[in-house]
């Protein structure tokens, strides 16, 4: 029983993933960069920091676990993070180009196979005698499996969509519509966006141990990866203001409150994914093939989740009835992905 709440438990935060980005939708006169900035600070300083409260016992403090905690496990906890923000960077131009469900689908699908495999090999290689290749079992590396062959048959049905619409029907759907630019992006960025397991690996011990609530456990290291993350998304998203001219954003104070309510919203569905991803794994300690796959359960929900609203605001209409049959097989596929293990295991 459990393990179902456990992944229920996942599968909402997935779902408020995969939903973030329709507040933005509501956001007024801000570029790109200036609503990514500001719903950054939401998703990842501000919420992930009161995530981590949680996991601190009376009479301890978050910045002194920072302070006991092994410096190279926290350094590079930060340094993953920071090579999450270039995924999470081009996350984003990835549904520009491809749309909310192809960009989510290929992104997210190439971040859980390679967050969930990077992880207990890079850990392996600094720390050989934790044996955290011993976590890579049959049944995970057959979860990984499953969920990429799902991935590639959404990536199918998104290939059968680029042929048969007309350039106007793409851009009807998505309005930058470009499918090799999308494909090279959505790649890069579910290679980097993988950076933020490993930086859950790497920070996995900083906690207080037994004094912490096993859900809550990761959400020290969760924050550390956000901040790096954060320094990443910073440097480029001023860059760009700086670039396109767009600090004026900041000033239009006929918009702040219309702009922070939305930018709120989506910074917080945002990080429900990953406090969802805590809160089950609290649950999933009788099964380690499914605690070692949980990144990896994580991400095929939010495709699924993803390509639903891609279904509801329409980025699939006039593909043919054998588009839409490809998509859905992925989308089963997917979800089988997250209970199979548990009966390989």
């Amino acid at each position: 029983m459990n393990i179902i709440i456990g992944l229920i438990i996942i599968a909402i935060g997935a779902f408020c993933q995969s939903s973030c980005y329709v507040p933005i939708n509501k956001v007024k006169q801000w570029s790109w960069e200036s609503y990514w900035l500001v719903q950054g600070v939401f998703a990842w300083l501000l919420l992930p920091f009161l995530g981590a409260l949680l996991a601190v016992p009376s009479g301890e403090s978050l910045w002194g676990l920072f302070a006991q905690a092994p410096s190279f496990n926290l350094w590079m906890t930060l340094l993953f993070g920071c090579l999450w923000g270039v995924g999470g960077l081009t996350f984003g131009l990835s549904m520009r180009y491809l749309g909310v469900a192809l960009g989510q689908s290929l992104a997210l699908g190439t971040c859980a196979a390679l967050g969930t495999i990077m992880g207990p090999v890079l850990l392996n290689a600094f720390f050989p005698e934790l044996n955290a290749l011993g976590s890579l079992t049959t049944a995970v590396i057959a979860g990984v499996a499953i969920t990429l062959v799902g991935i590639a048959i959404i990536g199918v049905a998104g290939g059968m969509k680029a042929k048969a619409l007309t350039d106007e029907e793409k851009k009807a759907a998505v309005k930058d519509f470009n499918f090799p630019m999308g494909i090279a992006i959505a790649l890069l960025s579910g290679f980097m966006s993988g950076c933020f397991n490993v930086g859950l690996e790497f920070g996995k011990d900083i906690n207080f141990g037994d004094l912490t609530d096993p859900m809550f456990r990761t959400l020290p290291a969760t924050l550390l990866v956000t901040v790096g993350g954060f320094v990443t998304n910073l440097a480029y998203c001023f860059y760009q203001n700086q670039k396109n001219h767009t600090w004026t954003d900041y000033g239009k104070r006929q918009v702040w409150a219309n702009n922070l309510v939305f930018c709120l919203l989506a910074g917080a569905l945002w990080y429900s994914q990953f406090f969802g991803l805590s809160l089950g794994k609290g649950f999933l300690g009788s099964s380690p093939t499914l605690l070692t796959l949980s990144f990896c359960i994580l991400m095929a929900l939010n495709v699924v989740f993803s390509n639903v609203w891609g279904i509801l605001l329409h980025e699939w209409r006039g593909c043919s009835r054998n588009t839409i049959v490809v998509l859905l097989v992925g989308i089963v596929v997917l979800v089988v992905s997250s209970f199979v293990p548990q009966f390989i295991g």
